[in-house]
């Protein structure tokens, strides 16, 4: 028997949807837009956490258009403790560094680095914090998105066991990622007074951010409820945070 296609909410709730793959508030459609508008054809840019590079998989043409960087910098270098890094085709460079390494780049000598869906996983804030700081360019920026770890997903995420995450997304976020893509959350690194902390050479531009209704269970009805939840809680609470650091120079 043919296994039913996971049920998608979200066309009833944003108009849009049912045009194009993407929704104005969506965390990927608002972060890479922003790292976009930052990036120079003159910068050398690393993708810290690069993977195997999904957001050469994103369904919509136009979110793969503005996620995508190889070829609109000088040189984009990704990094991953995951070998498949290596065979990343969105990348330049890419180089396997285990988790709180080294990274293999000079200091000062990258001009934005970005970061997506991977401070969340960080094991060792500090020594992760030290090496970006060190690699940035005065001027230079640090963007991330990460949940907030007082959101409703960073909650939900550590009321969980690891072990359980990758079966649970299946009934909680049916659809939205591959088993081979969940992996081992930390939370570490994933408030704003942790960031304000961990990167005190940098201005810190970083704010609490409420997207898409995430863990719907593929019901309107519940995503109407986490659309009510996000507009009622304060922004100490917001579903994620988009992480803007600019080196002080």
């Amino acid at each position: 028997m043919r296994k039913r296609a996971p049920k998608d909410p979200l066309p009833k709730l944003f108009p849009e949807r049912r045009v194009v793959d993407f929704l104005h508030r969506q965390d990927r459609f608002v972060f890479f837009s922003m790292v976009s508008d930052l990036i120079a054809p003159d910068f050398t840019v690393l993708d810290f956490g690069a993977g195997r590079g999904r957001q050469a998989d994103f369904s919509s043409p136009h979110l793969r258009a503005i996620s995508l960087f190889k070829g609109r910098c000088t040189t984009l270098i990704g990094v991953d403790p995951d070998p498949v890094v290596l065979e990343n085709p969105t990348l330049d460079q890419a180089f396997v560094v285990p988790p709180g390494g080294r990274l293999p780049l000079e200091d000062e000598s990258v001009d934005l680095v970005f970061s997506y869906a991977v401070f969340e996983h960080v094991e060792e804030p500090q020594a992760v914090a030290h090496e970006l700081a060190r690699i940035v360019k005065p001027g230079g920026w640090i963007c991330a998105w990460t949940p907030n770890k007082w959101g409703y997903v960073g909650l939900g995420a550590r009321l969980i066991p690891n072990r359980l995450h990758a079966g649970a997304l299946q009934y909680v976020a049916p659809g939205t990622r591959a088993e081979k893509d969940v992996f081992p959350t930390r939370y570490r690194m994933n408030t704003l007074a942790a960031i304000t902390r961990l990167f005190p050479d940098f201005e810190n531009l970083s704010f609490g951010f409420n997207g898409q209704p995430s863990y719907n269970f593929g019901s309107a009805l519940i995503a109407r409820f986490w659309l009510l939840y996000m507009a009622l809680m304060p922004r100490a609470l917001a579903q994620s945070l988009f992480i803007f650091l600019r080196k002080k120079r």
